[in-house]
Order: structure tokens, then C-alpha cells, then sequence
């Protein structure tokens, strides 16, 4: 974009949001780049999961009416027990194809509604739970050409609404939680007790709050839970329902967790061949105490939290460690991207997460980079013209772009006469390392392809193009696994360092990179990942591998 097309467009940007107060910075040297997709997909992207074809599942709920997207060969919807309407003609989920930029409709049956899920073993999406009608529902979503929604009746054993879900080394989905539910279950189900009591859910309950729902789940790298809510945490040994650590508070204690929206990753695990690996949890961003009532009974919004919260939670003493954001943030997302850094994007500068809620939005997504010392490790990056509030979702793309889109704080579809209208549109992220003048270094994988299978504690070579001399140091093999976005939470998220074993020069501008599979399911569990080269923190494009 040349310099005057630049001032024009800011110039435009501020006419628009000019009624509408925003956190936004303009800054000549912010990166990254912003790309609107579509201007319409007919519904809100309220959750979003990437497939191994390339192509994004998207959902809202049924209850918000009708769409802007009609189901195909005049396909109607007939639900008695739908709160909206009993009968509807239009879509509230989606397939959207990553390569042609295209979409078609799909048809939930029931509610999806603040819903959970995550992609098993084969590929499958399998969702769970919602609202009303689909509070006890399993769906499944094969990736096809020609696939829709499969439901399977009472899947799970409780009423699942604001849950979280894991996969585990066994293949198995634990769902944590949900509003009113202080326990957990599996799925698919198993010969033992239906549902397993947690009472650390009970005590991260706030009178008149919750501030505990969606739970941040990630699995520790020994195969026990850690679960976070609220504003602290436990590692869960899960087959014996035995709390086996408990953590200390985070620093002043503000909540973190729904509807006290902040978002959590599990930063990228490193030396994997190592007796003992370390992980650590970063927690971003929330709403004070307090927010939510402020916001519901008096109008008043709160300004969010501005900081974040790391711990080792392998050490045998974990401590948080306090860091502090350029721009507060309450339902913000948190994506781990190829080269390990953490991009925070979407959210409100005040308020918290429900019905009109959020004030002030936060336009300017954040770089992370995890490995920075303290107090360089956050960059502010270019702002949307979109402001992305409740029920917002980002993904991450094998091409290395993040996918944007949803926010919906209104009841129902609502496009006039409100402060934030539902949002329609998708738009994508290219990080830096995405601009053209790094594609003399932008590595190229010519080997394994696309769908390779690896075997745990594999050795594998990576055959890769790169221009001119790669330093060992310089070059590394990553693995992401795809997650399950929604209500600022990336389900099943992981990112596996693989390294470099060894690199060696074939020919000119070939390279084998010699690296070890994850050793087991623990670390990594089985399943689809997205395989990229690091070349001095340029991204190659990824391939799909099933890990098994």
C-alpha cells in the first residue's frame, strides 16, 4: 500500500469509529497486515475449528433467528423446542473452503450455542453440548466434500453449556464444566461412573459472576490435567479424580475466566527429548471484580485487566510471574503461531463477556514473544477497521494467517440501532513474517507430503528449499495442533519445538533437516498437526501429518 492510500484509509478509519471509542494505535512502526475475506458469511463466526482439508467449520446457535445464509435445496430446519423459531430455512453453521475463499451452509439440528469440542483422532470434529435442546448432544462433522452434521441423542451424561474439552493420550475427550456443572465427564463414554464430581469448580464460583466458566484446560506434559478458573489453578490426575497440585493465586487476584473474559495458551514445548520437559501456561488480560455486576445491573464498564500471568506449572514450587500488556483486554484471543510467538487479538478495552457488555475495543492485536526478557516481549501490530467483541474467534491457517471473525453482542441478529451490530464478515491476519521481503528466506517443504503419518519418537527427515546458507541455530521443525476457538479459549491448542537434530546441505538451496517425533501421547496426542520450517523466525508453509 503506497503512503497516501495509507493516510486515506486511516483518514477513513478514523470517520468511521468516530462515534464509537476504541483502543487503537497508529503507529508507522506497527506490522502486520490486514485482509478482508468476505464481507458476509450469512452468520457470526461464534465458533471456529480448521480441518485437514483446509477448510474451517464455523457455527453461532440456533436461536438467533433468521440468517443471511439460506440452506441449500430448500432444506428446512424443524425444531419444536427452538426458543426463535420452530421452523428455519437458513444456515447457522458453515464450511468454509481456505483455498477458494468460498462457504457453504450446514445444518445444526439443535442448539449450538456456547458450545465445545475438539478434533479426535481421524480427522473428526466432535462437538459438544449447547443451549436447550442440544445441552446433552454430541455432533461429529466429517471432513468431505459433501459432509453436514451427524447428532448423536443424550452423548453426554449432564447438561454441558460453557464447557471446556481436552484430548487426551487415550483419544478420549474429557469435558470440564459448564454452568451449574462442578464436574467432568468423557467422551466417548465409559464403562465408568458417567460423570466424576470437582469441587474446585464450586470454589472458583463467584456469587453473581461464575467467573469460572470455559474453564482453560491444557495437558501437562506427565498426562494430568492442569485446569485453571477464576484466577487460579490444579493439575488434575483424571483417572483417579485426585488433585495432585494445587497453585497459588495469581498475583491480586482478578478473575480471568468467564464472564470475566481473559484467554490462556500453553506456551511451546521445547527439548522434548529431555527427561524432563517443562511447560508453561500464560494467562491474558480479564475484566477487575465486580465488572459484571457493574456492567449488568448499573451500566457502568470497568476497565479490563492489563496484564499477564506466566507460570511454570512443571516446577515443584510454581510462581506466577506478573507482566504487563500495552493495551488492556477482556475477551481477547490468544493464537500460537508457527515461530512459536503469541499473537493477542479480538476483544474490549472495558466492560466484560455478555449481552452488550463491551465497551471501548481493542483494534491493535499484540505480539507476544515468549522467549524475549521481560519487558521486550510485547509489540503492538496494525489495527482492524472491525471491532470483534462477544462471541469473537481467530484461527490459525496452514498458510500462516490468522482467521478473524464473528462478534455478536446482541441477543439476536441485530444490524441497526445498536452500538456494535452483529458482525458477518471474515477477514485474516498476516503476521510479519508473512511480508514479501522475506520470501528470499521463507523456507519451501518438499519432504515428507502433505498426510505423512509419524510414528511417536520417529526419526524424521525434512526435506526443505531454502536460499542461501542456514546456520544449525537457525532453523527448526514446529508442530501446531489445530484448536477449537470460542468465547476467547483455543480448545486442544499446542505447539511441539521440534528442532533440528541436524541440517545438512544436499545441493544448492536443499536441505535435510533431521528432527525426533514427540515421544509419546502425553506430550503430544495423537492426531492431525500442522508441520512447519522455522527459518529465523520465517514460517514455512505447513503440511498436514497424522501423528499416531
Amino acid at each position: 500500500m503506497s503512503a497516501p492510500t495509507f493516510v486515506f484509509s486511516i483518514l477513513i478509519f478514523q470517520v468511521l469509529f468516530a462515534s464509537q471509542p476504541c483502543q487503537r494505535i497508529l503507529a508507522a512502526a506497527a506490522e502486520g497486515q490486514w485482509q478482508l475475506l468476505q464481507k458476509s458469511i450469512g452468520i457470526s463466526a461464534m465458533h471456529m475449528q480448521l480441518l485437514r482439508n483446509d477448510r474451517v467449520v464455523m457455527f453461532d446457535r440456533t436461536d438467533f433467528g433468521l440468517s443471511k445464509l439460506p440452506l441449500p435445496n430448500g432444506k428446512c430446519r424443524y425444531d419444536p423446542r427452538d426458543t426463535a423459531l420452530k421452523v428455519d430455512c437458513t444456515a447457522h453453521s458453515l464450511e468454509y473452503d481456505v483455498l477458494t475463499n468460498k462457504f457453504r451452509a450446514l445444518m445444526v439440528q439443535t442448539d449450538v450455542w456456547c458450545s465445545s469440542g475438539a478434533v479426535v483422532r481421524n480427522g473428526n470434529l466432535v462437538q459438544t453440548g449447547g443451549f436447550n435442546d442440544g445441552e446433552r448432544k454430541v455432533r461429529v462433522f466429517s471432513p468431505c466434500r459433501t459432509c453436514d452434521w451427524q447428532e448423536l441423542p443424550n452423548g453426554l451424561a449432564v447438561r454441558r453449556w460453557y464447557a471446556s474439552n481436552h484430548i487426551l493420550p487415550d483419544g478420549r475427550q474429557i469435558v470440564v464444566g459448564g454452568r451449574r456443572q462442578f464436574n467432568y465427564e468423557f467422551v466417548p463414554k465409559t464403562i465408568t461412573a458417567n460423570t466424576f464430581n470437582l469441587p474446585f469448580l464450586s470454589e472458583t464460583h463467584d456469587r453473581q459472576a461464575e467467573n469460572n466458566l470455559y474453564p482453560f484446560l491444557f495437558l501437562n506434559v506427565d498426562g494430568n490435567l492442569f485446569i485453571f478458573a477464576n484466577n487460579r489453578a490444579i493439575l488434575l490426575d483424571y483417572m483417579k479424580n485426585k488433585v495432585v497440585k494445587t497453585y497459588p493465586t495469581i498475583p491480586g487476584g482478578e478473575p480471568r475466566s468467564y464472564p470475566s473474559t481473559g484467554s490462556a495458551v500453553l506456551l511451546p514445548l521445547k527439548n522434548l527429548k529431555a527427561p524432563a520437559i517443562e511447560a508453561e501456561v500464560l494467562v491474558c488480560g480479564g475484566a477487575p471484580k465486580g465488572s459484571f455486576f457493574q456492567a449488568k445491573f448499573k451500566k457502568t464498564f470497568m476497565g479490563a485487566l492489563n496484564t499477564c500471568a506466566r507460570i511454570k506449572i512443571t516446577d515443584p514450587n510454581p510462581q506466577w510471574v506478573m507482566e504487563t500488556m500495552p493495551l488492556a483486554r477482556v475477551m481477547g484471543d490468544m493464537v500460537l503461531l508457527p515461530n512459536g510467538n503469541v499473537l493477542v487479538i479480538n476483544g474490549a478495552g472495558s466492560g466484560t463477556a455478555g449481552w452488550e457488555f463491551g465497551r471501548n475495543p481493542v483494534l491493535n492485536p499484540i505480539m507476544y514473544k515468549p522467549d524475549n526478557k521481560i519487558g521486550t516481549r510485547f509489540e503492538t501490530q496494525n489495527p482492524t477497521r472491525i471491532p470483534r467483541l462477544y462471541h469473537s474467534t481467530a484461527a490459525l491457517l496452514r498458510d500462516g494467517r490468522v482467521l478473524v471473525g464473528g462478534s455478536n453482542p446482541n441477543v439476536y441478529y441485530n444490524f441497526t440501532g445498536v452500538l456494535f451490530p452483529t458482525e458477518l464478515s471474515l477477514e485474516a491476519f498476516s503476521p510479519a513474517y508473512l511480508d514479501a521481503k522475506f520470501n528470499n528466506i521463507r523456507p519451501t517443504i518438499i519432504a515428507p507430503k502433505s498426510m505423512s503419518g509419524i510414528k511417536y519418537g520417529q526419526k524424521l527427515t525434512v526435506q526443505v528449499v531454502i536460499a542461501g546458507e542456514v546456520p544449525q541455530n537457525q532453523v527448526s521443525v514446529t508442530m501446531v495442533a489445530p484448536p477449537f476457538n470460542t468465547h476467547s479459549f483455543s480448545m486442544n491448542q499446542r505447539l511441539l519445538v521440534l528442532g533440528n537434530d541436524k541440517v545438512t546441505s544436499t545441493e544448492k538451496s536443499m536441505y535435510n533437516i533431521d528432527v525426533t517425533a514427540p515421544r509419546s501421547g502425553k506430550i503430544a496426542p495423537a492426531g492431525f498437526y500442522l508441520l512447519f520450517v522455522v527459518h529465523t523466525g520465517i514460517p514455512s508453509k505447513g503440511i498436514w501429518v497424522k501423528l499416531q
